[in-house]
Formats: structure tokens, C-alpha cells, sequence
């Protein structure tokens, strides 16, 4: 029998545990809540010593509790990180350098799981309940047993918490939230050709997973979205628009764009946002897009086209109204909204508005909505829904600003505000429920759900070894979920932790409907006042503000 020793911790889910580096515990006797529709998170922390030579154990995780079905087990693991932050100057940062950083969410293989010797290791936990889970209090207990891979040494340990169901709601989840989803990547990665019937059960996994995390509006590829992508470069064809050219006159089918509707509706998706009408960065030329003239597939449209052609124009005369007809009929006349260009800047303002106006009553009756942070776009009338910068919205915050706010984050916001780059402390991805909550904003959007390219699209990458687009953006911005094995999509703790967010929002607003939205306040800025860019910076102050929350609701049910 070998001499081993092994210390497990239970700890708060928005600590990250890296090998070398002893996690901190929750306070003992271990005591957690959560409301029905919501989710809790944790971790459960393990290390292993031992005389000896062996680098790993096979390890098994056994729930005991009255509510072991609503527990979900993942492992954490390491990912690599070479780019860790552009600008760390914040301080902000778990580090700024690159290493193995902790990410991943890998199921067990038929039950089992690698722990590492001589390093800590995490298990995710997560409790989710339902509007039918029975309200009360229930013990949980985690049974771990380690086998050595080379003998019959097995070793089990035990360690409990005791977790709350309160009597009360979470309503649904309301804010507008769009994660860009690239299907291409998803052909690309999997090696399968774009709208097969595998890359169909690929892309609805994705799907799947992404509603099941607060996503309700979805990219939808009409054509290649043109998005970072370099110029005279393209990327992997994903048109859902059958386009038939025949004596010069354009002729478009639907039934590949009902499928996709149709699909993410079956999973929760209730917004479609189509891809913009012109490129990245400026609008200055045309998307790419595919079309069957004289029997054969090709480009009609594309870099080589400036976006405000005749013959474009001739183009978008008809594809338009043949498209707005068919949302129209598919009862989505309220729930799409269109793109001009992605992040045009102040000096593409004027091009911009000629398109905008070329395309405006062709849209009439649909929102045109763009990220872009230049306060003159919204200002002058020319962008009627911007989608802000979080570190750009003090001119919109201190002016006028629409009735329907959005904000993103990207690459660019990696100093003092929120943001989920894979180097930041996890607390800096679950504050802005409070700024969202504050600031009443609408909408959210962000641009990588499941980038798998390098920047500009030049090459395919491997997510599970560059994680950082090929030095393009920090490890953690361009997406959320990894392509697992099989076909089944692998969560981040950052996707998690932004669920979080989102249950937090959720529950901000129950309180309200309880009490006031100033009663909400006086707890969200109990420590003081919260912006975009000042708020606590530590985990204590999330966990105790959503302890804090929940008990006020249990208070008044």
C-alpha cells in the first residue's frame, strides 16, 4: 500500500486553481443557496502526494444527495495561454504572462477522470434546479476515489456541503444576448462539408449548448458573414440563401435558412440577426457571396465589388424584399434585426449613411443595429441602434442614448473594464450583471462564440493548442466553447461564470419586482458606486452580494 496524502477543498467557482498555487476554501461548515430556475457553482479542489513515482490517478466522483440529479461533474483542465493580455497596465490581471492557465470543462470518460499527482486539480460542480425542484435543505456529499493506474491501490475521501433551495423563481432570462457563432468553424474544425447532414447535428449542439447559457439571438449566416476576414481572402462557404441567376435576373431560395430558424427556435433561440450587408471595418466592399449562374456555383459578389456599385445595389433591390417576405411569413418581423458594417469609425460615417439610406426602406420596419463607439454615429441619426464599447459608453451614458441600450466587449476592452480573457480573475467576467443591471442595458453581444481561426481567417487553428487566434487576441476572446470529442461541445469556466452574470441579472430583478430598483442599488453598491469602470475588485464582494440578494427574496415570498 502506497503512503499518499490528499487534501480536498470545497471553493467558490469564481476562483481559478492552477497547479502550483493552494486555492482558498469556503468557510466551514460549507452552506450554499440558490433559488428554482437557477444554477449554483463550485469546485471541489484536490491534491495528491505520494512516495511514490507515479505522475496520475484515475479518479472517480460519486454525488450522494437527495437532489444528485440536478448535479452536473466536470474536470478542469489546463490550457495553454501565450497571449495572456495586450494591455495589463490594469493590474488586473491573474497574470500578464504566458503558461497553463485554467479553462477547459472536460466530462469524464465513462466515469472517469485523470487527477494529477503532486499539483492541484478542480472538479466544476453545478446545481441546477427547476421551477418543479422541492424547496428545502439538502446535504450533498462528494465520494473521491483514487486508483493507481499501475496496481490496485484505491483510496476514497469524503467531503460535504449543505445546499438551500429557496421557495422563489428566477424569471427568465431576458436581456438580448448574442455570442457571434461561426458555422464554418465548425465544418472546419470537424472536417465536414458545410450544410451535410453531420455539419447540421454539429452546428445544433453548439446551438444547444450556447441557449442553455443565455444565448437567445443567433448570427445567421444568410451568406459567409464577412468578418475578420482579410482582405482578398475568404472563408469557408456557409450561405443558407440558395441564389439562382438566370438571364440576369436573381431568383432566391429559403429552405436551408427555414432549417436553421426552425432548428435554433427548437432550442430557445427567439432573435436572428442577419449578417451585415457589408464588410468589417468600413464598409467598403461587399460580402461574399455565392450564387448558381448558368448551372455553375460561384462568386457573384465579394472584395473585388465596392459596396455602393449599381451592381450591388441591383442586388440588394432584390434580395431584400424576397427575404424580408420570407421573415415576414415566418413571424419574425420583431424578433430580426440587420447589420451595415461591424465597427465602422468616425472617418467611415458618411459612407456608412449612404448605405444605411440605400438600404432604409427596404428594411422598413426592421432594426439595423451595429457595434461601433463613435457617439457621432448615433448622434447625427445615422446609426439608430449602436452597440457600445463598455469603455466607450460615457458619452451615451451622459447624453441622450436609445430607448434599447446595448454594449459588447472585445479584444480592445482588456483594461479596467469587465471582460473574460482567460488571464483575468473570474469576478471581472461576473461583475457586469451589476453594471448591466444599472445602467438598464438591453442588450449584450460579443464576437466569438467559436472562432477557430487564426485573425483575418488566413488559416484553420486547433482551439485546444492556440487559443489565442495565432497571437490575433487574448487566450479567451475568441470563444466560449470548445469542439469536444464526438461531436459534443466542451463549456469554459468563463461561459459559466458569464451564466452566472446572467442569473445574477435575473435575480437583481426579482428583487426588484419585490421591493424597488434603489433597494437593488443600495445592495449592488453597498461598497460604494459601480460603473463601467470602477467596482470591486475581489470574488467576496459577487458571493456576498448574491447571498445577500437571495435572502432578501426568501424574506418576501
Amino acid at each position: 500500500m502506497m503512503d499518499m496524502k490528499i487534501k480536498t477543498k470545497l471553493i467558490s467557482s469564481l476562483e481559478k486553481v492552477f497547479p502550483d498555487k493552494e486555492p482558498v476554501a469556503l468557510p466551514w461548515p460549507v452552506r450554499m443557496n440558490l433559488l428554482k430556475e437557477d444554477t449554483l457553482m463550485f469546485q471541489l479542489a484536490v491534491r495528491t502526494d505520494t512516495d511514490q513515482w507515479l505522475a496520475r490517478f484515475d479518479a472517480d466522483l460519486k454525488v450522494e444527495s437527495p437532489i444528485a440529479d440536478l448535479i452536473t461533474v466536470r474536470k478542469v483542465d489546463l490550457i495553454p495561454v501565450r497571449l495572456a493580455a495586450i494591455n495589463p497596465s490594469d493590474g488586473d490581471y491573474l497574470s500578464d504572462q504566458p503558461g497553463l492557465y485554467p479553462d477547459l470543462l472536460r466530462p469524464s470518460d465513462n466515469g472517469v477522470w485523470r487527477v494529477m499527482n503532486r499539483q492541484w486539480n478542480s472538479f466544476w460542480i453545478e446545481v441546477e434546479t427547476t421551477e418543479g425542484t422541492r424547496a428545502g435543505t439538502y446535504p450533498v456529499t462528494f465520494s473521491l476515489t483514487l486508483h493507481s493506474p499501475f496496481g490496485s491501490d484505491t483510496l476514497t475521501t469524503t467531503i460535504s456541503a449543505e445546499i438551500t433551495v429557496i421557495d422563489a423563481v428566477l424569471p427568465k432570462q431576458t436581456l438580448k444576448h448574442t455570442e457571434w457563432f461561426y458555422a464554418d468553424c465548425i465544418a472546419d474544425y470537424y472536417h465536414v462539408e458545410p450544410w451535410s447532414e453531420e455539419h447540421w447535428k454539429l452546428v445544433e449542439a453548439q446551438v444547444a449548448m450556447a441557449t442553455s447559457r443565455g444565448v437567445n439571438m443567433l448570427l445567421t449566416p444568410i451568406y459567409t458573414p464577412p468578418l475578420d476576414t482579410a482582405v482578398g481572402h475568404e472563408r469557408t462557404t456557409t450561405q443558407l440563401m440558395d441564389i439562382v441567376v438566370d438571364g440576369g435576373e436573381y431568383h432566391f431560395g429559403f429552405e436551408k435558412l427555414r432549417r436553421w430558424i426552425e432548428m435554433a427556435q427548437r432550442h430557445g433561440i427567439e432573435y436572428f440577426e442577419m449578417a451585415h450587408l457589408y464588410t468589417q471595418w468600413g464598409a467598403a466592399h461587399c460580402p461574399k457571396i455565392m450564387a448558381t449562374v448558368d448551372g455553375e456555383y460561384k462568386r457573384i459578389f465579394g472584395w473585388e465589388d465596392d459596396s455602393n456599385g449599381e451592381r450591388y445595389r441591383t442586388f440588394l433591390h432584390a434580395m431584400l424584399p424576397a427575404l424580408t417576405s420570407f421573415l415576414n411569413g415566418m413571424g419574425l418581423h420583431d424578433k430580426v434585426v440587420f447589420h451595415i458594417s461591424d465597427e465602422p469609425r468616425v472617418q467611415h460615417l458618411e459612407l456608412y449613411r449612404e448605405l444605411r439610406d440605400q438600404v432604409a426602406d427596404l428594411l422598413k420596419g426592421y432594426t439595423i443595429m451595429d457595434a461601433l463607439s463613435d457617439y457621432s454615429f448615433y448622434k447625427n441619426g445615422v446609426c439608430e441602434l449602436p452597440v457600445v464599447a463598455t469603455n466607450h459608453v460615457t458619452p451615451f451614458l451622459e447624453g441622450e442614448r436609445p430607448d434599447e441600450f446595448w454594449v459588447y466587449y472585445c479584444v480592445s476592452q482588456g483594461f479596467e473594464v469587465a471582460n473574460r480573457f482567460t488571464a483575468m480573475p473570474s469576478y471581472r467576467n461576473r461583475v457586469l450583471a451589476t453594471q448591466l443591471y444599472k445602467y438598464d442595458v438591453a442588450g449584450f453581444l460579443q464576437w466569438g462564440y467559436n472562432f477557430y481561426n487564426s485573425q483575418y481567417s488566413l488559416k484553420h487553428i486547433n482551439p485546444f493548442a492556440n487559443t489565442d487566434s495565432d497571437g490575433g487576441f487574448p487566450s479567451g476572446d475568441p470563444y466560449l466553447v470548445y469542439p469536444g470529442d464526438d461531436g459534443q461541445p466542451w463549456s469554459s469556466i468563463r461561459q459559466e461564470v458569464f451564466w452566472e452574470c446572467l442569473c445574477d441579472l435575473r435575480a437583481f430583478k426579482l428583487l426588484e419586482s419585490l421591493t424597488s430598483k434603489d433597494f437593488v442599488m443600495s445592495l449592488i453598491e453597498a461598497e460604494g458606486e459601480i460603473t463601467f469602470f470602477s467596482y470591486p475588485r475581489n470574488a467576496d464582494y459577487l458571493l456576498k452580494l448574491r447571498d445577500r440578494v437571495n435572502a432578501e427574496i426568501a424574506t418576501r415570498i
